[in-house]
């Protein structure tokens, strides 16, 4: 047996070993292969998490704690909307009018306003990602400001104390000063006039084409919005580039619509009046909806044109509101073929589900109820309860993108969209900075999901070793970088890397579902608020009851891989003794299958070792083995007479590895 000497203080470790203890290690690194020349002999092993400024100031206000739940003083702004807004076909815009009431419910006096006038992306000559829009337009043009009374002269720029100052209305984000600021628990109310065009054509990204001619309009992200106030870094300022979503508040919105008749308009919240907008016989079908899982149509195909979709006249106004939801979009057409079907949430009951789409694409909607109700019912026992009153999935040049209660989806990306409902509109991440919290761990939930629907349990083996390959790449950003600024690696770092992340962690705590249920758990601490990723860290490593800052470390903050080997094997009486080496930064834990020769003696039980149905065992070693700076581990396995066959190295593929060809040894002839 060796003894490590460690001396506090110093760099130097001096290890004391017996006579057999040399001859063993002269064996063992007669079969050793040299470590690659770019990898150092040892490594430091980080333990915890970077906590930057903004997560040391919440703590330190006790807004957000180690516990990974909302803190005491935990506060957030809300945001209460009404709007009327006017479709004009001819020019193919909208007109609005909005009040905005902001509920000042952090501890600061606000002495500016931040707007989100996310539509000034389809102007010329303003910044924007990878996304291209269908067309140039005027933008998101605002024609009247005023606060608490108080209007905007938006001719001129004014100085500090002379009213109102409004700056960056031609970009993506413009600032309101104010004069008199809102104080703590105060509120303002704001006022805004707008219209904006609505692009059509042929654009590269979601959000980008907003129409199809002059007959199908698809509104999103089409209004006047107040930016995001937090308690980690105060208005959120990043521009919107067009990949990378959004960060908003919660609140109520009271929208009214006013299209030509004859339109079928769907949109987030409940319709609020039925009786002026639909016929009698859309309200009669509408009644029968939560009845059963059959599909129902609403308005069919032949029904086109007012007195027949709807109500007859000119003009008709749609009535929506919406209550504590992060944004409002809408959807109308001239020939939308309406359809409803229902899902069943657990503990709450049946809600509709609503799909819209235009004659000729209904093969695109055929499976969508099904799927979207698998969709809706699964999500709710995995996570919590859907909170919102219906679903609608609306048809349109966007085939992919979400809002509260709304997907822009056909049956394509219903899983996927349907999702969404849970974050970023349950619980309001920052998509902008961490597309991973929403993007990511929605891919993740869509592979429980489409395992669900086939029957099946689901499989996350391999998908961790998987990184391995991807580790390294000089795009990848890390997924603590900025979203936003992602760049080629954006799709990589926002949507594909979380779920191998939470491969892994199956892996370390030997169980998904244990992974799962405290995602679930995170879920119902912090719907309707706003979790950073420190929260997410700190709330499942407490569930676990894990010390994981390491692996958070590594896999957030990094694009290290563990990149581990199954280097010898050598006997030692009845013993094995496994010599595993990792040559990654990543720790990981060390995770044997041992399989025994058939006929032979009954392998005893070793403390760490758990045995499969068909004999094999699997021992495992926890990941502080490598806290002292070691690459190499000596795994003793001691089964008693029983004769090893094979031996396999995280048999799961949880654990990033590039080359996994070198973690079986099988015992020669």
């Amino acid at each position: 047996m060796n003894k490590l000497l460690l001396f506090p203080g110093a760099c130097v470790c001096v290890a004391i070993f017996t006579e057999s203890d040399v001859r063993a290690q002269a064996d063992a690194e007669a079969t050793m292969r040299p470590l690659p020349p770019f990898v150092s002999t040892t490594r430091a092993i980080r333990r915890d998490m970077p906590m930057t400024k903004a997560i040391r100031r919440a703590f330190a206000a006790g807004t957000r704690d180690a516990s990974g739940r909302p803190g005491s003083n935990y506060w957030q702004l809300e945001t209460d909307f009404t709007i009327r807004v006017r479709l004009d076909r001819a020019t193919q815009s909208l007109h609005g009018t909005e009040t905005i009431v902001v509920h000042n419910y952090s501890p600061d006096e606000l002495d500016r306003i931040v707007l989100r006038l996310d539509h000034n992306i389809f102007r010329a000559r303003v910044p924007r990602g990878s996304s291209v829009p269908a067309e140039t337009t005027e933008g998101m043009v605002v024609t009247r400001i005023a606060v608490d009374g108080e209007e905007a002269d938006l001719s001129r720029s004014r100085r500090r104390g002379e009213g109102l100052r409004v700056r960056g209305l031609q970009t993506t984000v413009a600032t309101i000063g104010l004069a008199n600021p809102i104080p703590p628990r105060g509120s303002a109310r704001l006022e805004i006039d707008w219209h904006t065009k609505l692009p059509g054509g042929r654009g590269r990204g979601h959000r980008m084409t907003q129409r199809w001619d002059d007959t199908l309009f698809q509104p999103t992200q089409w209004f006047p919005r107040l930016a995001k106030y937090d308690d980690l870094r105060g208005w959120d300022t990043n521009v919107y580039l067009g990949p990378a979503e959004f960060y908003n508040n919660f609140g109520r919105f009271d929208v009214r619509i006013d299209v030509p008749a004859g339109w079928i308009v769907t949109a987030t919240g409940v319709l609020q009046n039925p009786e002026q907008v639909l016929t009698e016989t859309a309200r009669d079908r509408l009644s029968r909806v939560l009845d059963s899982d059959d599909e129902i149509v609403i308005v069919g195909e032949d029904e086109v044109g007012p007195g027949k979709s709807t109500q007859p006249g000119d003009r008709l106004e749609w009535h929506f509101v919406a209550d504590k939801v992060n944004d409002f979009a809408w959807a109308t057409a001239d020939d939308y073929v309406w359809k409803a079907t229902r899902a069943t949430i657990p503990g709450k009951g049946p809600i509709p589900i609503h799909m819209v789409h235009v004659p000729d694409r209904a093969r695109r909607f055929e499976r969508a109820g099904r799927i979207s109700r698998h969709a809706l019912e699964f999500y709710s026992e995995l996570w919590a309860p859907y909170p919102f009153p219906q679903l609608t999935m609306q048809d349109g040049p966007s085939a992919g993108m979400e809002y509260p209660m709304v997907i822009n989806s056909n049956q394509g990306a219903a899983d996927h969209e349907v999702g969404h409902q849970w974050w970023p509109m349950m619980l309001g991440t920052n998509e902008t900075w961490y597309g991973w919290m929403d993007e990511g761990l929605n891919t993740y939930m869509n592979i429980l999901s489409r395992a669900h629907s086939r029957g099946k349990p689901a499989n996350l083996d391999g998908r961790g070793r998987s990184y391995g390959r991807m580790s390294g790449d000089e795009t990848e950003p890390s997924m603590m970088w900025s979203s936003n600024y992602g760049g080629r690696g954006y799709g990589f770092q926002a949507y594909g890397k979380a779920p191998l992340m939470l491969s892994m962690l199956g892996g370390v705590v030997g169980s998904d579902e244990k992974v799962q249920r405290a995602i679930s758990d995170y879920t119902k601490a912090w719907a309707f608020k706003h979790p950073s990723p420190w929260d997410f860290a700190h709330f499942v490593s407490k569930a676990l009851d894990r010390d994981l800052g390491w692996f958070w470390y590594y896999w957030l903050w990094t694009t290290e891989s563990v990149d581990s080997a199954l280097e010898s094997v050598r006997f030692d009486g009845e013993d094995a003794i496994v010599t595993v080496r990792q040559d990654g930064q990543m720790p990981s834990p060390v995770v044997l299958k041992v399989e025994f020769e058939k006929g032979g003696a009954k392998p005893q039980a070793m403390e760490n070792a758990t045995f499969a149905a068909d004999g094999s065992a699997t021992v495992r070693w926890p990941v502080d083995v490598w806290f002292d700076g070691r690459r190499r581990f000596e795994a003793r396995l001691r089964f008693g007479g029983a004769k090893v066959r094979k031996i396999t190295l995280d048999p799961g593929g949880r654990f990033p590895d590039a080359t996994p060809k070198d973690s079986e040894w099988t015992r020669g002839e």
